[in-house]
């Protein structure tokens, strides 16, 4: 069973829940070594002081903020503790949203919300009160020495809370606006519009996390596997040439959706993928 990362309690009006969080999510990346060309020897990482170019053991760092060019302000854990004891301790909900006003990009990471000793039933009465209105509350707390604004919503059992970026960490969509307007010329026209729409009603579904496999990791062990069994180990294959590589086709719009259609037809349609934190607040509107 993993530990528990967060302690503290969530706060809403002049109710607390005892809370504790656990990770929801991990790394399914291949694990991979930094290694010396010349003789496979892996390559470490060292702290190096560069004042005196030597080694740094981990008692002796600390963190510091520069307020000024080589002035350092030094900050214990009992400092980022202190800053806002209410703030480290507590998830503080300011208001209760839908999902869908949550755009993709603010979404982070996924976590687990389990009450502590005393607190299930103010646990259960607050993940109801969200699935009875589809509603997910918006909050803010401090965690590993930063505060972090979050979305908790009910699945199933258990209230997920899903850390969420600030407005100031998210390039807003009108910087890329002139990358993606299109010129008249390449505006889709009706007919390809109303075949596209027939061809995502066709291939549309429920969302279901199981049916998508991490395919590329396991074709990646399958190669390292094919590489030890020819006896591969120290051999480091360069790049293919450029000439090599796949060109991209200019193809015919209406017969490519044509053919997908046709591809598609007597299969059942695969499942597609929704935001984080809508699950719960779709449930609660079937309740």
């Amino acid at each position: 069973m993993q530990r528990s990362i967060w302690r503290g309690a969530v706060s809403f009006g002049l109710i607390y829940v005892p809370v504790e969080i656990y990770g929801a999510s991990k790394d399914g990346s291949l694990s991979l070594h930094l290694l010396d060309s010349r003789d496979f020897a892996p390559v470490g990482y060292q702290r190096i002081n560069k004042t005196t170019r030597k080694e740094v053991d981990w008692a002796h760092i600390v963190k510091g903020y520069e307020y000024e060019k080589g002035r350092y302000v030094a900050l214990s854990d009992s400092d980022f503790k202190h800053a806002n004891v209410k703030a480290s301790e507590t998830i503080d909900i300011a208001n209760f949203t839908d999902a869908s006003e949550i755009p993709a990009m603010y979404f982070d990471t996924p976590y687990y919300l389990v009450p502590r000793k005393g607190g299930q039933k103010v646990y259960s009465l607050l993940r109801e009160a969200l699935r009875a209105t589809g509603k997910v509350a918006v909050a803010t707390f401090v965690m590993r020495g930063r505060q972090h604004l979050c979305a908790i919503a009910p699945n199933d059992r258990a209230l997920m809370l899903l850390t969420l970026r600030f407005a100031s960490e998210v390039h807003p969509p009108s910087q890329i606006d002139s990358l993606i307007e299109a010129p008249t010329a390449a505006r889709p026209a009706p007919a390809e519009l109303a075949m596209a729409k027939k061809l995502v009603e066709q291939m549309s579904g429920p969302f279901r996390a199981d049916a998508f496999k991490d395919t590329y990791r396991r074709d990646l062990l399958r190669r390292v596997q094919e590489k030890i069994r020819n006896k591969q180990t120290h051999v480091l294959e360069p790049d293919a040439p450029a000439s090599e590589r796949p060109k991209a086709q200019v193809i015919d719009l209406m017969e490519a959706l044509k053919d997908s259609l046709k591809r598609g037809r007597g299969r059942s349609a695969k499942p597609v993928p929704e935001l984080p934190g809508r699950k719960g607040a779709r449930s609660a509107k079937r309740a």
